[in-house]
């Protein structure tokens, strides 16, 4: 009997004993595509030498050291090669141990610079609907994930949401793609007003909408109309990154795509790739120097924050993927993964949409095509798919409640950036087998 707490107390997980490459390893040797890279983590695949090197000789020379006392060269390293190829006026970088901690970090930092700015009223922040912020209470209290905050209600944060960028679904007919996006991205200005302008301090969001809402990308334009709107009315705009950047979308920062920079960004997964938990928060030096010229001190902090051992994974997964020009690479191996998706399930009698950017995709799956009417939630479609993939030897993502946290399915994958045509190929063939025998 296993004595661990699985996610899931009614599976029986296989037990993962080794890794290679794009796959996994179980204990009985079989092998599984990892598809999704975990959870859109394993950025560089499993056993990369150079990284575990790095990892190896950092922990010879110092594995730990609390920051409430040191700070150490891996951080130092890489937070300067965050900054050196950080979108607009970031400037500063939070080291933490993951995704929700960086979207934690960033709602108190937000909540403190204004306080701190003398305008203590600013209390409101604003989110989406159907996104993902973490399961931390203040990241599920900015999360837009129903189905993952109802039974913790009580205890969530005031938080409003607005309608997510979701052209598939909300774009009206005989509206423009531009049209629709700047529609979408008013509706927070109407936000804004109904709450009092003096009383907002930040907007969240993903520029590409991970888990929750399966690699959705915003409309033209969207995102330089929001930066406008924060703006008109001194409000943060906090980017979260945790899933879609360091590479993901085929730029080191999504962001980068949409033409805008975030005053707070948030990134996690893709920056230790899995070899070590690492996230952190990037902040500019306005923020930063408010609080530095005022009480001098962030009141947030976690044992971790910073580790030694997990940076130098960082410094190295960072530099990899500069250094071995993988952000060109994600885009084109992403063009072609686009491409045989649409082959093989563009005219899909229940695929209703393919989108995403790089090797972050998504398939949006349907009972009728023709009216975009998604299946019956009881039939449970994401989660056999998913149990299919994994008996077929590929992991994925598939996820319920793409609508609206109970109705729709999707299927989301990340696989990692040095995946090959053949791997391509067999990602592909799985999937179809999957679907099929669950459809």
């Amino acid at each position: 009997m296993s004595h661990v707490f699985h996610r899931h107390s009614k599976l029986n997980p296989p037990t993962a004993v080794g890794g290679e490459g794009c796959y996994l390893i179980d204990s009985t040797g079989k092998r599984y595509l990892d598809g999704s890279g975990g959870a859109a983590v394993s950025c560089l695949g499993h056993g990369d030498a150079q990284i575990t090197a790095a990892i190896k000789a950092q922990i010879d020379r110092l594995a730990f050291a609390h920051t409430g006392f040191l700070t150490s060269e891996p951080a130092e390293a890489l937070a300067d090669l965050l900054i050196a190829n950080a979108p607009g006026e970031l400037d500063r970088v939070y080291f933490v141990s993951g995704g929700s901690e960086a979207t934690e970090a960033a709602i108190k930092l937000a909540r403190q610079y204004w306080v701190e700015k003398g305008e203590p009223q600013r209390g409101k922040m604003i989110a989406r609907k159907q996104s993902y912020h973490g399961n931390t209470i203040g990241a599920l209290s900015a999360g837009g994930n129903e189905w993952r905050r109802a039974q913790f209600g009580p205890l969530l944060l005031d938080i409003s949401h607005i309608d997510p960028c979701y052209d598939y679904r909300l774009r009206h007919d005989g509206e423009t793609a531009e049209q629709y996006g700047l529609r979408a991205a008013n509706a927070l200005e109407d936000e804004i007003l109904r709450l009092g302008p003096e009383n907002v301090m930040a907007f969240m969001a993903e520029p590409v909408v991970g888990a929750t809402a399966g690699a959705l990308t915003p409309a033209p334009g969207y995102f330089k109309r929001i930066r406008e709107i924060c703006d008109t009315y001194g409000v943060l705009l906090v980017l979260d990154e945790v899933m879609c950047g360091m590479g993901r979308t085929g730029t080191l920062f999504a962001c980068e795509q949409d033409g805008v920079a975030p005053d707070i960004a948030c990134i996690a997964k893709g920056l230790g790739a899995g070899y070590q938990p690492i996230g952190a928060m990037l902040c500019t030096a306005e923020i930063h120097d408010t609080i530095a010229n005022g009480s001098g001190f962030f009141q947030h902090g976690h044992t971790y924050n910073g580790h030694p051992t997990a940076a130098a994974a960082g410094l190295a997964v960072v530099s990899a993927v500069l250094d071995r020009n993988l952000l060109s690479r994600v885009r084109e191996q992403g063009d072609k993964l686009h491409q045989r998706l649409v082959d093989r399930f563009g005219q899909h009698p229940h695929v209703g949409d393919l989108r995403g950017r790089g090797l972050f995709r998504g398939i949006e799956l349907v009972e009728n095509r023709e009216t975009k009417a998604p299946f019956d939630p009881s039939r449970g479609v994401a989660a056999k798919i998913k149990k299919a993939a994994f008996q077929a030897g590929l992991i994925c993502y598939p996820m319920a409640g793409t609508i609206d946290g109970r109705r729709g399915d999707h299927i989301l994958l990340a696989p990692p950036f040095i995946i090959e045509d053949v791997q391509l190929d067999e990602l592909t063939d799985k999937l179809d087998r999957a679907i099929t025998s669950v459809i």
